[in-house]
């Protein structure tokens, strides 16, 4: 939407727009992570050596998660364009649903529940790794990776069948 004037004009591959919001975030998570670093120093504090090795891995889960989730919403915002509006109440319930502020542990016997939730296992992971509390869960990882490929996988194809579209819609 933001970039319509661009979309009627001129054609390049529309795909580009929302990979370039996720990468500009990704540079502002970049720069977190170096002032992360420079405050882990300061504290004394040395991460668990398996965390600084998944690290990419878990980078990686994340951004085909947020690839995915946003090339479909991209495209259903084209359309619908209520979307928008609704997504930051979408959003913050995905925050509660995730174990963010919270261990996964809460939930008990239904962890399993939390553990549909593909972000959980990257959440999970991370804290294990680099604080070394925990033994890594390779299946929980594993189902992260399956969930958010198969994420990515629907998300590329309906922008991709949703594209041709957006001209005319906009």
């Amino acid at each position: 939407i933001a970039n319509q004037s661009i979309i009627t004009k001129v054609y390049f591959p529309r795909l580009i727009l929302p990979l370039s919001a996720v990468a500009t975030k990704l540079v502002d998570f970049l720069i977190a992570s170096v002032i992360l670093v420079g405050m882990m120093i300061y504290y004394g504090y040395t991460p668990h050596w398996s965390g600084l090795l998944i690290m990419p891995l878990l980078l990686i889960i994340t951004f085909m998660a947020a690839v995915g989730g946003g090339l479909f919403l991209a495209a259903v915002n084209v359309k619908y364009r209520d979307v928008r509006y609704a997504l930051p109440f979408f959003i913050q319930i995905l925050l509660f649903v995730t174990p963010v502020i919270y261990p996964a542990s809460i939930a008990g016997k239904y962890s399993w529940i939390l553990a549909m939730n593909p972000m959980t296992g990257v959440i999970q992971t991370a804290r294990a790794a680099l604080l070394g509390t925990a033994v890594i869960n390779w299946a929980l990882i594993a189902v992260s990776f399956v969930a958010t490929a198969v994420l990515l996988i629907v998300g590329i194809l309906f922008f991709k069948k949703v594209e041709r579209y957006f001209a005319d819609v906009i």
